[in-house]
This record gives structure tokens, C-alpha cells and sequence, in this order.
């Protein structure tokens, strides 16, 4: 990619389902080449650009710049952060940095492979249903987290945009997530990787972390929804599927 150095990461030293996670996370981040442009523009700037900026330097609609600028943020490239406008007067303003001194690009599928086998024993010591609220609950204030990364402070998105945000999220994380809509008039997250591995098959009620995770992150990003899990790994299905209810 444009000037962009890949890490020493191969895609033989990954599973197949590793290696989709990864491609769909570089790809959501980096596919655009205008995208692809802003990423190095920023990474010039030790002071982050803003959305104004960005759309200026490359011509573009200040949404269109702030929609590329969101997709860098969502998959960890870039970070945000409210800067105050010159003069103290007006609202402050986003910018967005880069996260790493060095041109890189983070396809590492996650392998905490010791603490989820340690996770998924100290759940199975607990009643089914406590387990499996405590499990959604660590998942939503990590996916507030995740979203104050991306939207520090209130910020009010549409439903979809928001949730392909979220899907992002979760894929720069190894979920190889997408968006889309579902039966009647519902939306889902539908995850073809889960980073838990092996882990989710013994104790299914780490699914419930992935829940949390959706449920969090689109409460600072839209607003609160309800989640369900509609199918996963750990129950045998093929892929995990999060329906949501805005």
C-alpha cells in the first residue's frame, strides 16, 4: 500500500480464519486510495489534523473527510482527541493523530490464548446466568472504551453509521465483522472470526462478551440498544451474529 509498510506478520503464520480477520481489517481501513493518502497526511502532522483540514488538503466535503478520518480512528490507526479552537472562542474540534510513531500497519490477530483459558475457568465456577452477566458486562464498558477512542465525549451518529463503526472496531480486534441489515427491520453485526479461539466451544458464555461489546460501544456512539446473541461459534453455528434493537 501507498508508502504504508506491512508488519512482519505473514498471512502462512496465520489460520485461514486469522488471515480473513486480518485482510478485512486492513482492507475497511485502507482500501480507499484517498483513504489510504489521509492516513500519511495525518501521520505528517505531530499535531493531528482536523476534518476541515483534511478536506481542504484533498478537496474534499468535510464529511466525506471526517467519514475517512473515522475509519482510520475505528480500526486504531488514528486517535481523537478535543482540541480547543485558537482564541478559546467557538467549539472545540476534533483531531486526529496517529496512534504509532512509525508507519505501520497492525494486522496482529490477538492470542491471549492463557488469560481467555483462564477467563473461561473462573466463569464456569459460577451459576450459568451470573457468569454470563458478568461476561456482558466487562463487554460493555470495554466497548465504551473502545467507542470513547474513537468519539471522545457525546456523540450522536445514525444507527447504521454507528454500527458499521462498531463493525470496524471489532475487526481491527479479529472479529472480521460486518454490518448489514436484518429480517424485517432490525440490524446485526455478524462476526466470521472470534478471536477467543477454541476457548468459546468449552465455555460459550465468554459469547457473551461480544454482546457486551456491540451493546457498549453503541451506547456512547448512537445511544441505548438492546442486543442479542442470534448465533455463534461456541453453540457450533458457522458465525456469530449480534441482532441489535435500537
Amino acid at each position: 500500500m501507498d508508502g504504508v509498510s506491512p508488519r512482519p506478520e505473514t498471512a502462512s503464520e496465520l489460520s485461514p480464519t486469522e488471515f480473513a480477520s486480518a485482510v478485512t481489517a486492513i482492507t475497511s481501513a485502507f482500501g480507499d486510495p484517498t483513504r489510504r493518502a489521509i492516513y500519511l497526511f495525518a501521520h505528517e502532522q505531530s499535531d493531528g489534523v482536523t476534518a476541515t483540514e483534511t478536506a481542504k488538503q484533498f478537496d474534499l466535503h468535510a464529511n466525506v473527510a471526517r467519514h475517512h478520518l473515522d475509519k482510520l480512528s475505528s480500526g486504531g490507526y488514528l486517535e481523537v482527541a478535543m482540541a480547543k479552537p485558537s482564541g478559546g472562542v467557538g467549539r472545540p474540534s476534533k483531531r486526529y493523530r496517529a496512534t504509532q510513531p512509525e508507519v505501520r500497519l497492525e494486522v496482529q490477530v490477538r492470542h491471549d490464548d492463557i488469560l481467555v483459558s483462564l477467563l473461561g475457568k473462573a466463569l464456569a465456577m459460577l451459576p450459568r446466568d451470573a457468569a454470563e452477566t458478568m461476561a456482558e458486562e466487562v463487554g460493555v464498558e470495554y466497548g465504551k472504551a473502545m467507542a470513547d477512542s474513537i468519539e471522545p465525549g457525546a456523540t450522536h451518529r445514525s444507527s447504521q453509521g454507528a454500527l458499521h463503526a462498531v463493525a470496524d472496531a471489532l475487526s481491527a480486534h479479529g472479529f472480521a465483522a460486518r454490518a448489514e441489515k436484518a429480517d424485517g427491520d432490525g440490524l446485526q453485526i455478524i462476526a466470521e472470526h472470534c478471536p477467543f479461539g477454541d476457548a468459546v466451544v468449552e465455555h460459550p458464555v465468554i459469547c457473551a462478551v461480544d454482546r457486551g461489546i456491540v451493546k457498549g460501544m453503541l451506547s456512547e456512539l448512537y445511544g441505548p440498544t438492546d442486543t442479542d446473541t442470534a448465533s455463534s461459534k461456541g453453540h457450533g453455528d458457522d458465525v456469530c451474529v449480534t441482532h441489535v434493537t435500537l
